[in-house]
């Protein structure tokens, strides 16, 4: 193992990190750690915090406390920018592309996230391209897409970032069922051709059994349980959390 495969093996921490506005504590002292090539979930109901702990992570908001590593080095007080151009990126819940810009004018403004921009697109894209079904509709407009290819291209323009992190808030959310094993595809693709450590925020339970060894549980402001999936969701303090009752129920696959 040679020393730079050491100093990134752990490649994100979260250290103690808490995040308020005001009065109000979204979540406090959380800390969790994201390796190379891992694949890990943060699970949660609705409020619990998840959304906030991605934008600390990319640099969109600042900790209030804590301490955020990428490596060895301290990027805590780091903006959004740095942080993409050191290989932090991520995707967003809802579609944000170019909307007025065609879909390969809007793989190409992807590449200025990155600090080498090679004038072509790698073939893993092009595939993913193909798959996604957007031969045909290179040059249309973004908005005029339907949801589905929207959200797909919104995914696509954070490979041609070609991240160290990527951060997926909710990846699977608007799709139609029929659509989701895209998601599965794209992480597939990233994790393959990029080796990069991915961190999904998702509510639907069967992706996140799909795709994370390892999930963290948020539930008001504080990790209530990691661990691998099955385990974690039988758990009835996780169950609990995500239905607000007692008796044993099998949380719904898109809780």
């Amino acid at each position: 193992m040679t020393a730079q495969t050491d100093q990134t093996k752990c490649a994100l921490q979260i250290c103690n990190a808490s995040k308020r506005f005001g009065g109000n504590t979204v979540f406090r002292e959380i800390s969790l750690s994201l390796e190379s090539a891992a694949i890990k979930g943060v699970i949660g109901p609705n409020g619990a915090g998840k959304t906030t702990l991605i934008n600390i992570t990319s640099g969109q908001l600042m900790p209030s406390s804590g301490a955020i590593m990428l490596g060895n080095q301290d990027i805590t007080n780091e903006p959004l920018h740095v942080r993409s151009q050191l290989g932090i990126v991520r995707s967003f819940q809802q579609t944000r592309t170019f909307k007025n810009a065609s879909v390969a004018e809007n793989l190409d403004r992807a590449r200025l996230f990155r600090p080498h921009r090679p004038a072509t697109i790698n073939n893993y894209i092009a595939e993913l391209i193909e798959k996604c079904g957007f031969l045909g509709r290179m040059d249309q407009a973004s908005d005029t897409l339907p949801y589905g290819l929207q959200k797909m291209l919104g995914l696509l323009m954070t490979l041609v970032a070609q991240p160290k992190i990527l951060l997926l808030d909710e990846p699977a959310a608007g799709l139609e069922k029929q659509e989701r094993y895209l998601i599965d595809l794209f992480v597939q693709v990233a994790r393959a051709h990029l080796g990069c450590g991915i961190l999904i925020v998702e509510h639907d339970m069967e992706l996140v059994k799909r795709l994370c060894p390892y999930v963290y549980v948020l539930d008001r402001g504080q990790i209530l349980a990691e661990g691998d999936p099955e385990t974690i969701l039988r758990r009835k303090d996780v169950i609990e959390a995500y239905l607000g009752v007692s008796k044993e129920e099998e949380i719904p696959v898109d809780a």
